[in-house]
């Protein structure tokens, strides 16, 4: 064997013992890491008591609350809010891996703070199961909304005044698994899309215009606000169009009524409220975790080397229906294995392209690969 040969040999064992190592360090198991879906951030927190240590105590108690509702309310569907568990202060801390103190103030009798909590995603899981309540955990990459507001037959987008657009710009703090933003409208954007070519439903100009903002898709949502002739009450009628280069359209259409005493802002906001509503059940519809149907896949993953194979592995432990991965052969150029996911395949396969991981093949001859990212 010549010297070469030997040389190739020994790069070959190094990375593969590289490879072994890694994994006996690092398991595939996905349910064995919490990830920021479990992670519920900017919590307010505001208690008076009779000293700084009573109203400390009480705000993180009232934090934690509040916390773990909004978690449980991320995951499951809108109409299975109300069959949310009650329970009490002593579980719910029992759920908590961990906190921050992001921001506090303090006084003689009072403390404000903002606070970050993490939960324990495998009790969390199993209390959801319990109950009997469907979830999802596959967050959305963040999706673009266009608001286009449409008054007397005017149509705006970058135009002011676009009242339908301040009425995103004050709830797009989404905590949902579909993070939603808004373009900031400046020359590059008004260059990029029109309001007619969104109304058009352009992909091409849609899609380049949520490529600016690291988002998938693009979120066209147009309404038509006026006075009812007859009964004097403003109306507001949406229609939303979800456009993505790799999924089908997804429409919504809503209509509302102003309450009494609801001024047209109240009207908008709530209309917007609504939309991220259906957008979000929309999306946990189509990634509700199928534990009753699981599946394994045989796919091949090229690489370039140890490093690319150590970034691909960590995408694949964040994908929330993949349950583990199971290393079946590997050499310097591909890594071949076995995922063990649940629910169907069209699920894995978005789930996958949510980190940037594509599923490419047919029966028997599978490839996952890494998406290759559009930059300006």
């Amino acid at each position: 064997m010549t010297e070469q040969g030997d040389r190739m040999i020994t790069l070959t064992k190094t990375f593969i013992l590289g490879l072994f190592s890694l994994l006996l360090m690092t398991g595939l198991t996905n349910f064995a890491r919490a990830g920021d879906v479990f992670a519920v951030e900017g919590v307010p927190v505001d208690v008076t008591a009779e000293s700084a240590a009573k109203a400390r105590g009480q705000a993180l108690l009232a934090g934690e609350q509040q916390a773990f509702d909004m978690l449980l309310k991320r995951l499951t569907m809108d109409f299975d809010h109300e069959r949310l568990p009650k329970l009490d202060a002593n579980y719910i801390s029992a759920m908590v891996r961990d906190f921050e103190v992001a921001e506090e103030k303090t006084s003689n009798v009072r403390y404000i703070a903002t606070l970050n909590y993490r939960f324990k995603d495998e009790e969390v899981r199993q209390l959801l199961k319990d109950y009997d309540l469907p979830f999802a955990e596959t967050a959305s990459k963040p999706v673009l909304v266009v608001p286009v507001f449409i008054e007397a037959g005017a149509s705006l987008l970058w135009d002011e005044p676009n009242y339908w657009r301040q009425a995103w710009d004050s709830i797009t703090a989404s905590t949902g698994l579909v993070p939603m933003v808004l373009p900031l409208g400046d020359l590059a954007d008004i260059a990029t899309l029109g309001v007619d070519q969104a109304l058009e439903g352009d992909i091409d100009r849609l899609t380049a215009l949520a490529k600016r903002y690291g988002a998938s898709d693009a979120l066209v949502a147009q309404v038509t606000y006026g006075i009812n002739a007859v009964t004097g009450a403003a109306e507001a009628e949406v229609f939303v169009t979800r456009y993505a280069e790799t999924s089908q359209e997804q429409s919504i259409i809503l209509n509302l009524v102003a309450e009494h005493g609801e001024e047209r802002d109240a009207l908008l906001q709530r209309a917007a409220q609504q939309v991220m509503i259906q957008v979000e059940n929309h999306w946990k519809r189509d990634n509700l975790l199928q534990f009753g149907n699981p599946g394994i896949l045989s796919v091949t993953i090229p690489v370039g080397g140890l490093k690319d194979w150590v970034d691909v592995k960590k995408r694949l432990s964040s994908v929330a229906v993949i349950t583990k991965v199971d290393l079946v052969l590997m050499s310097r150029n591909e890594i071949q294995v076995n995922l063990n996911y649940i629910g169907e395949l069209e699920q894995l396969t978005l789930a996958l392209t949510q980190v940037d991981l594509g599923l490419f093949g047919e029966e028997g001859n599978w490839t996952v690969t890494k998406s290759q990212k559009v930059t300006n």
